[in-house]
């Protein structure tokens, strides 16, 4: 299933040659979809209207002084570049062209009827990015409810013939006690019957980390950590709690923070 083509196109044509980059613009401008023509005269101008502007697609003259077409690929990245469109007189740079995953290739000098089919299969190329980083987006955002939904969110808790719920969110840090544990929640602790071990396999460890034998931490109510001794920390909790990230433990909150304490 191929997409539908894009509704605006912003289209960058790089030539040294004015006479040259005017004959692509008067064809492009005819095209209602292309909302946006930018122009460079070199290839110092194009990679810097490439990093500003963003555009879509880009013509881009092979043989130009200073940074050529092939150093503006280099430049930018082939994996940064928007689609490509060599143009030049010399076709022995086609294959080079190709190899650097240029969308097509112009040769100078080429027919409107040339430019306009270029121009269409670079739409139905854009349709089809759109349409699988669309497909990407909803995969992703499947997978992540998903995955949310492995881990508890709500705690029962049976007292008298009464029953709470405790909303995990809420928790500041959890207190392994034996068969049980101590759910700190609002600076009070509430005993709840679960090791440690038990209850750590069911929680979010986006949310929740292990930073002790016996303490696991919301990182999200984590207030401050102050250095002890023996690359240990002490943590502040931001209502009042403070337990300890142990040496043995502070990798996993290293790896979850993606740097180091």
């Amino acid at each position: 299933m191929i997409g539908k083509s894009p509704e605006t196109l912003r289209v960058l044509v790089v030539d040294d040659e004015a006479p040259a980059r005017q004959r692509l613009v008067d064809v492009l401008k005819q095209d209602v979809q292309v909302t946006s023509l930018i122009e460079a005269s070199d290839g110092l101008q194009a990679v810097i209207r490439i990093e500003q502007e963003r555009p879509d697609m880009v013509f881009l003259d092979v043989q130009m002084p200073e940074l050529d077409g092939m150093g503006v690929i280099q430049t930018i990245g082939p994996s940064h570049m928007p689609l490509t469109v060599f143009v030049t007189a010399y076709d022995q740079h086609a294959i080079d062209a190709f190899e650097s995953n240029a969308l097509d290739y112009l040769l100078k000098p080429f027919s409107d009827e040339r430019l306009e089919a270029t121009l269409a299969r670079a739409k139905t190329r854009l349709a089809e990015r759109q349409l699988q980083a669309f497909g990407q987006h909803v995969t992703r955002m499947f997978s992540e409810r998903a995955e949310s939904e492995r881990y508890l969110d709500r705690l029962v808790l049976k007292s008298n013939g009464v029953t709470h719920l405790v909303r995990v969110a809420d928790i500041d840090w959890i207190e392994g006690a034996g068969v049980y544990v101590n759910l700190h929640v609002a600076g009070r602790p509430i005993l709840y019957r679960a090791s440690l071990n038990e209850l750590a396999e069911n929680l979010n460890p986006q949310l929740f980390v292990r930073v002790h034998r016996s303490s696991i931490v919301n990182i999200d109510s984590i207030l401050r950590m102050e250095q002890s001794s023996h690359g240990e920390f002490d943590v502040v909790l931001k209502h009042g709690g403070q337990t300890r990230v142990s040496r043995t433990y502070r990798s996993l909150l290293e790896r979850r923070l993606g740097q180091s304490l």
